[in-house]
């Protein structure tokens, strides 16, 4: 597995045991698994961090409905693997997304992001989506409330976006939202 950390120091360009590309973050939160858990199965805790809105049927092979994001058409997804409360994957649009809980000390829990990527290219794009979404999951776990990460600082994506091509990580693909705009 090869590794490229961002200049923010938050995200990890990878490249998976069987060589697909990946790109990683790594949060500890000072809250039981259990809780953390729900921040990101529950729909109700997801509209805080997660760039659509989910409706989730949570079980191996159960659908996934993402809607919302006003970057991005609704889609369906299905459920790979569920382990609770330590791991969820799923299939979102081409990609895979692998959340992975693990005790921490004092009661913590260490929480790792994994989105594996159809397309090398979409590596910076999405380090730096998940950057902002992941900003949202951090303000949640103090108990600030945002109406999720397109509520916040929207400046802060060209930022992240800027860090992770300087750092290598590797870039080009299509930018909802932005390349959109004529």
């Amino acid at each position: 597995m090869t590794n490229t950390p961002s200049a923010s120091g938050t995200g990890t360009y990878v490249h998976l045991g069987d060589g697909r590309p990946a790109v990683r973050f790594t949060r500890t939160y000072p809250h039981p698994i259990e809780r953390v858990w729900r921040f990101v199965t529950e729909p109700a805790e997801l509209v805080h961090w997660f760039p659509s809105r989910v409706e989730v049927d949570l079980r191996p092979g159960g659908e996934m409905r993402f809607s919302f994001d006003p970057n991005t058409p609704d889609s369906v997804g299905r459920v790979l693997a569920l382990d609770p409360p330590r791991h969820l994957s799923f299939v979102w649009d081409a990609d895979e997304l692998h959340f992975d809980l693990e005790p921490a000390g004092s009661g913590g829990t260490r929480f790792t992001l994994t989105n594996v990527l159809a397309e090398d290219d979409t590596a910076a794009r999405n380090a730096a989506g998940w950057q902002v979404c992941l900003d949202a999951l951090d303000a949640a776990a103090n108990g600030e409330h945002r109406d999720g990460p397109h509520a916040g600082p929207t400046g802060d994506w060209k930022g992240y976006y800027d860090a992770y091509v300087a750092q290598g990580v590797p870039s080009g693909a299509h930018i909802p939202g932005v390349d959109d705009v004529q």
